[in-house]
């Protein structure tokens, strides 16, 4: 899973006309589900979001806080396109994320998870699926990406980097 989380003063989600979520000062988090999503991805995530500490203590000092010591609120919304991949060309590929109804059941059990860990009250959501204008008033900002799998960048060598070059010619040769 992956979730962009940001500290708001506000948030809020329309579909059409219509407000279907919103919040006062708390934390917009944006909601990626990938195919090989799991339960324990789901619970990592549900307990990270909850307990990310963005918010100031009574002293003013930043980073003392998570969205549930400050009893703020949580505005979630689900957007697949966090697992766009953008590599090659520049149509962004979805095929890392979960199916859409898989997805749907997914982000809903993830909605009830953070739900049952913090109160049904604190938890809004968009709408699944739609077409949604989400409106926000950043503070900070704050904006954080969460993972729940561990991945770690590898320093290209001086090696690695010549090699790459050395492929993309040749295959640029070859096209000729």
């Amino acid at each position: 899973m992956r979730a962009v989380l940001q500290r708001v003063r506000q948030a809020s989600v329309t579909v059409g006309d219509r407000v279907v979520g919103s919040i006062g000062a708390g934390i917009c988090v944006l909601v990626g589900i990938s195919a090989d999503d799991t339960q324990e991805d789901l619970d990592y995530m549900a307990r990270k979001v909850l307990g990310m500490r963005v918010f100031e203590d009574s002293t003013n000092t930043l980073w003392k806080r998570s969205v549930q010591d400050a009893q703020l609120e949580v505005l979630c919304v689900s957007q697949f396109t966090l697992y766009g991949k953008t590599t090659k060309g520049s149509k962004p590929d979805f095929h890392q994320a979960m199916k859409s109804q898989q997805s749907r059941e997914f982000f809903d059990t993830f909605v009830r998870r953070l739900r049952e860990l913090y109160r049904e009250d604190k938890v809004q959501t968009g709408e699944f699926g739609a077409m949604m204008q989400v409106e926000l008033v950043n503070d900070g900002p704050v904006t954080l990406q969460l993972d729940s799998r561990k991945f770690t960048y590898a320093p290209q060598t001086n090696d690695a980097i010549r090699k790459a070059k050395e492929e993309r010619r040749l295959k640029y040769e070859k096209k000729r």
